[in-house]
């Protein structure tokens, strides 16, 4: 039987998300720490204090490490409420890469890794990164890695470049995807490493400058020279990244589209407050046809995008992989919410255009949206690959 009914208890707890985002943490938007570059981490640091206060740090971490290790559909609704700003996330410890990262090391980390590299995330200690995508080699298409790992016995050696590094720089927590060369002791492939980021031999060469400003240090240009990493440093099993990575990224791309919900629902309640006040022809613009069709269309899609996304978590949590629907949200959601962010700013006008109100800003990083975890193009294809082998 299908139910949509938020348990009483859940409600509560999303309208309490909800009013501590509005009250504590919406007026950091204004903080000069929020550069172009995203929060710095001495922002993010005051933000989790915050949260922590409220008891509301890192609530989907497993209970073992001090969570209350929420189902995919209650991380739905409170990551949906988180979201109402684009701080919110941070300040919970819910936000990407940290989110995903916690979520992939629960799953495949040694009890020592996660003593050492996983707990002091999910404690708010510090930040993690997924060095994946690569400037000429892995990205959507991962089966590219061009970064090249060898062993002999003892160490490992890593050597390659990546980019997109979304919060390498001060991040101390990195899982480093890269080739495990030929050799006669372990199997080769696309395998995972753990190690530290002040490490020699991880070089951060650059931040890059992007449209979004939503994560903490923005995205770095990294280089690995001659990294050497103990074999301790294997992150389960040598060969089985591209496994791992799925595992990781069929619920990070659902947690996006959650997020980013909360932050269409915010721009959305701006532009309606807009139209119902803003004058123009002798009455508010939200009595003109056509601001009220693009409000209505608004309303369509949020609707739309929450069920498509608790569709894809009931499955999950019901014992499915998901990755069918799970694409199928990310290509659906991320399109339609655009959509609704680049109304939002049509209806404000002017000031839709400026960061008289958050709503450009939502637009700007809804737009990179469309790109994380796979571009809708990727997605699609992987739908209609299922689609024709039936």
């Amino acid at each position: 039987m299908i139910d949509f009914a938020i348990p009483a208890e859940l409600a509560a707890e999303r309208d309490r998300v909800r009013r501590f985002v509005i009250d504590k943490i919406v007026p950091y938007e204004r903080d000069a720490r929020l550069t172009a570059h995203g929060p710095t981490d001495d922002l993010r640091q005051e933000l989790v204090e915050l949260a922590r206060a409220e008891k509301l740090l890192t609530v989907q971490a497993p209970e073992s490490l001090g969570g209350r290790g929420l189902s995919h559909l209650e991380q739905a609704v409170i990551y949906e409420a988180a979201g109402w700003s684009t701080l919110g996330p941070i300040a919970m410890n819910c936000a990407a890469p940290d989110e995903g990262n916690m979520f992939l090391l629960s799953k495949v980390a040694d009890p020592e890794q996660v003593r050492r590299y996983l707990a002091p995330v999910v404690a708010g200690q510090q930040r993690s990164v997924f060095a994946m995508t690569e400037p000429d080699g892995a990205g959507s298409d991962p089966a590219q890695l061009a970064t090249e790992a060898t062993f002999d016995g003892e160490n490992f050696t890593i050597n390659g470049r990546k980019w997109l590094i979304t919060g390498a720089n001060g991040a101390k927590t990195w899982i480093i995807m890269a080739r495990l060369a030929s050799n006669p002791h372990l199997p080769e492939g696309p395998t995972l490493f753990l190690t530290d980021g002040d490490q020699p031999g991880v070089v951060i060469e650059r931040t890059m400058n992007t449209m979004d400003r939503n994560y903490v240090a923005g995205h770095g240009v990294v280089r690995f020279d001659n990294l050497v990493l103990p074999r301790e440093a294997l992150l389960g099993e040598a060969g089985q990244a591209l496994r791992y990575a799925q595992l990781r990224l069929a619920p990070a791309r659902l947690t996006h589209c959650m997020r980013w919900l909360g932050a269409a629902e915010r721009a959305q309640s701006i532009a309606v407050e807009h139209a119902r006040t803003r004058t123009a022809f002798g009455k508010p613009i939200g009595e003109h046809e056509g601001v009220s069709f693009m409000l209505a269309d608004n309303e369509i899609a949020l609707h739309q995008c929450r069920l498509t996304i608790w569709h894809a978590c009931w499955l999950m949590d019901n014992g499915a992989k998901a990755r069918h629907e799970s694409s199928i949200a990310k290509a659906f959601v991320s399109e339609e919410l655009f959509k609704v962010a680049d109304r939002c700013v049509q209806v404000l006008g002017g000031i839709g255009i400026s960061d008289e109100t958050v709503v450009e800003m939502i637009f700007r990083d809804m737009r990179a949206f469309r790109l994380y975890d796979g571009p809708t193009e990727v997605h699609k294809y992987a739908i209609g690959r299922k689609v024709l082998r039936g």
